[in-house]
């Protein structure tokens, strides 16, 4: 699916005038078009399943990472923001860290902030980001054992409604091994906290 640029600039004249404002201003000329333009990066990962993210990132190393072992590798305060799907309001000073345990292969540590990252650009749910994150290291790096810490701000707690400029909202995904051994997950969270 491609994001549609030239209906983003009709509907973002239409909200324009919708507001009482007059989008031929010139404050505003341009304005349907850089939005369109911020919206296709921004929402980048809108054009791509949980499946395709992971074969685009899923550079692995055989020889680097013995089979069985219960030893993680840790990923911690990978940055991104995201919008909300309820307002469309921003979720921003996320930071996400992501656990794995090699299963005879580990991923290129760079694809691990490129999943987050790309997960992250699509209306979301703090929630549904933790568990496609979580998803999406399983198939690129082979490794059922999986956990990801996410916690941010979000502006419609922040900015509107509410307006508690000092919430956040932390959220955990627990795979695998991290699910049922608690050591493994206090061991995490001792990383990532």
């Amino acid at each position: 699916m491609a994001i549609d640029k030239e209906a983003i600039k009709f509907h973002i004249k239409g909200i324009l005038e919708a507001l009482g404002d007059d989008p031929e201003r010139e404050g505003l000329k341009e304005t349907p078009d850089r939005v369109a333009r911020m919206y296709d990066e921004v929402f980048e990962g809108m054009n791509y399943t949980n499946a395709e993210i992971a074969e685009m990132f899923s550079k692995t190393f055989d020889e680097d990472a013995p089979s069985g072992s219960s030893e993680m590798v840790v990923v911690k305060d990978i940055e991104v923001f995201s919008y909300c799907e309820h307002h469309l309001a921003l979720m921003y000073d996320m930071k996400v860290s992501v656990a794995y345990i090699p299963d005879g292969k580990v991923i290129g540590l760079s694809k691990v902030a490129r999943i987050a990252d790309m997960a992250a650009k699509r209306l979301q749910l703090q929630e549904r980001l933790g568990n496609d994150i979580a998803e999406i290291m399983t198939l690129a790096s082979g490794s059922e054992d999986v956990a990801v810490y996410i916690e941010g701000k979000h502006s419609c707690m922040t900015a509107r409604g509410i307006r508690n400029g000092s919430s956040s909202t932390s959220y955990t995904v627990f795979r695998g091994k991290f699910e049922k051994d608690f050591e493994l997950q206090s061991k995490f969270i001792l990383q990532v906290r």
